[in-house]
């Protein structure tokens, strides 16, 4: 009765109002009954129940709360847009009270596929369609805030309810078209999202993210995939941090389950997961971190399988225009995979980037390793070729900025042993690859960039070279393992298809074993080595081409030249630059500056009676003789060694 008195045809009387809910805050139970009450002027009406509503203390409005949501059903299911956004605003402000007391009975299941419903609204006039979203997504946020936080009310986070709601939200972050002002859905839409992903507890977490990847796929959205990718940063900076390694799972899993889509598809998820990742990084990746590279690898030796397969297919006398495009995507996918492991890779601390270095290292197909023998069967010799190509780029990636304490631990055994493999021998862009990741692991103080290329250094002292005085672990190392690298750089100059890009790189790494871990003893063992290889090249009984013999000779000079500066020993500097004077004016095809130029003319041989043009050893015994240096071990010619590694594998490949 009150009820009605207050309803006049002038509106809400504000005294009868003081009546009513003075009577609805006295006698709560029976706020009920004015719900129920026939609604006169529905506008008018529900201005009422708001206003009773904001009027209770909390735990009195329980009896009358189940008739208010009874008609703000009504206003939601009526065609009438202005009281659905009626309906919505007292939704929204019922949503936004405090209740003390849990309510065991109440569902909100209606609620939620009613505002989703609007959320999607298709209304001819532009104006209304947008309020309807509006206040679809408003009523969504109201159900959030008013259940999220509700034990009881867990049932929100439940498959049925994220279904409905979280592809309404997409729905119109994705259609920005047109949106500016107040009230924008899109952004709207955002805000709701990143309120409900926030608020996401542990348990939640796959019920709020996997609706988001079927949406993708439904709506074809990860390929181009610009909407899949700010999502997916969304939901990273939304989410509480400790969780972020569900995400990086579910989207691994999800490119499991798409591992026979098209590439660009599969690029799309992986460019995806390189988002969260990198967001990830920052914080905490948890235990997921291996599975992330062991499944990011798998996908790597599924596309070089498919790759390959349409290969031979195509020769197998197919169309040849119809599958020339199928290549390169599959390039796209390879691509994506070896930035997302680089970048995650690089991005680790130390001690999980050592770990995750040894295991990509692990799955290099290589001579006598498990994997080599499946991929030259499966793949043959080309997808070996691939695989290797691509895992050590990814290496270089990883590796870069890598500071060890100590060389023993940045190059133990299992690392060192498949990286000088002969396997990666066999081509010079996979010799290029090794030196790099070498490089990265070895110039701690990163000196590479004023080496600059291959080049005889006038004056050394001017690069202002970083470096320290060698460790004591340093020393042992280079004790067990120098004559492993000594002579993976001998075995490496008298490759025949060794183009500049190779001897630059030979350079850079007899220069940085030099500042990094060269000792007296050391500095012996790299003279002997230098000389060995000017005689391998004057003796030439490896038959190898004259540009090979004259890159090595040009090599020895410029290394030369960079140790006799870096020792600091004038005599020592007086000889190597009387041989680079002679071979400025009679020999110039045997200095770096020459023979790396294009179109070098070369000679018809090299005669090793001009002693004068190469480096003497009995000379440079002499500049070294006195305190510091053993001269008399450069008498002793350098032969490559081969450690027991290398026999097994020279015994295997045999």
């Amino acid at each position: 009765r009150p009820f009605h008195h207050c309803c006049g045809s002038d509106g809400l009387s504000k005294s009868d109002m003081e009546k009513l809910t003075f009577y609805a805050v006295s006698a709560p139970e029976k706020l009920d009954r004015i719900g129920a009450h026939r609604y006169g002027y529905v506008v008018i009406a529900m201005e009422a129940l708001d206003q009773l509503l904001m009027a209770c203390h909390s735990q009195s409005i329980k009896p009358f709360v189940e008739s208010f949501l009874h008609m703000v059903a009504k206003l939601l299911e009526s065609r009438e847009p202005d009281l659905q956004v009626l309906g919505t605003n007292s939704f929204v402000k019922f949503a936004n009270i405090e209740e003390d007391t849990p309510s065991y009975h109440r569902r909100y299941d209606f609620f939620v596929s009613q505002f989703s419903a609007m959320c999607h609204s298709t209304h001819e006039d532009v104006d209304t369609r947008k309020r309807i979203r509006v206040a679809g997504i408003k009523g969504l946020q109201g159900v959030v805030r008013k259940t999220v936080n509700d034990e009881l009310q867990a049932i929100i986070w439940e498959p049925q309810h994220m279904d409905k709601l979280i592809p309404s939200m997409l729905f119109n972050m994705q259609d920005r078209s047109g949106q500016d002002g107040e009230e924008n859905p899109g952004a709207l839409a955002e805000s709701c999202f990143r309120e409900l992903l926030g608020r996401a507890a542990y348990g939640n977490m796959n019920n709020a993210v996997r609706p988001v990847l079927v949406h993708l796929d439904n709506h074809h959205l990860w390929d181009p995939n610009e909407f899949a990718v700010s999502c997916f940063r969304i939901i990273m900076y939304s989410i509480q941090a400790q969780h972020s390694h569900h995400v990086i799972q579910q989207v691994l899993n999800h490119l499991d389950t798409h591992n026979r889509n098209t590439p660009r598809v599969r690029a799309g998820i992986v460019q995806v997961l390189l988002e969260t990742v990198a967001i990830a990084a920052k914080g905490s990746v948890g235990p997921t971190v291996l599975e992330v590279f062991n499944t990011l690898l798998k996908h790597l030796r599924m596309s070089v399988d498919f790759e390959l397969g349409e290969t031979s297919r195509r020769n197998s006398g197919s169309s040849v225009s119809s599958n020339r495009g199928k290549e390169s995507e599959e390039r796209i996918v390879q691509n994506a995979i070896i930035q997302t492991i680089g970048f995650f890779g690089g991005n680790l601390p130390d001690y999980q980037r050592a770990e995750v270095m040894m295991f990509i290292m692990g799955k290099v197909p290589v001579y006598g390793t498990p994997c080599h023998t499946l991929d030259t069967v499966k793949i043959g010799h080309q997808g070996t070729k691939r695989i290797q190509t691509m895992l050590l780029s990814s290496l270089i990636m990883v590796t870069s900025g890598f500071k060890s304490k100590s060389m023993a631990a940045a190059l133990p055994p299992p690392f060192l042993d498949p990286l000088f493999s002969i396997s990666l021998m066999e081509d010079n862009e996979l010799r290029q690859l090794v030196l790099e990741i070498l490089h990265n692991i070895i110039d701690r103080h990163d000196n590479r960039a004023k080496l600059r290329g291959i080049r005889i250094i006038p004056n050394v002292a001017a690069l202002k070279i970083k470096r320290e005085k060698i460790s004591k672990q340093d020393v042992a190392f280079m004790k067990k393992h120098g004559q492993q690298l000594y002579r993976h750089i001998y075995l490496g100059c008298k490759e025949d298809d060794n183009s500049h890009k190779n001897f630059e790189l030979l350079f850079t790494t007899l220069a940085v074993l030099t500042i990094e871990l060269a000792n007296e003893e050391v500095v012996i063992d790299l003279i002997r080595l230098a000389v060995a290889l000017q005689d391998m090249a004057l003796a030439n009984e490896e038959n190898m081409s004259m540009f090979i013999r004259c890159g090595i000779m040009a090599l020895v000079a410029a290394y030369l030249n960079f140790l006799s500066q870096m020792i600091a020993n004038p005599p020592f500097c007086q000889h190597v630059s009387k041989v680079i004077e002679l071979r400025n004016m009679d020999a110039p095809y045997l200095l770096p500056e020459h023979i790396f130029r294009d179109k070098c003319p070369t000679p018809e041989s090299l005669d090793k009676d001009d002693r004068p043009l190469y480096f003497q050893t009995a000379d440079m015994a002499e500049c070294l003789a006195g305190p510091g240096y053993n001269a008399e071990r450069l008498s002793i010619p350098y032969v490559p060694q081969v450690t027991g590694r290398t026999v097994r594998h020279l015994f295997l490949v045999s």
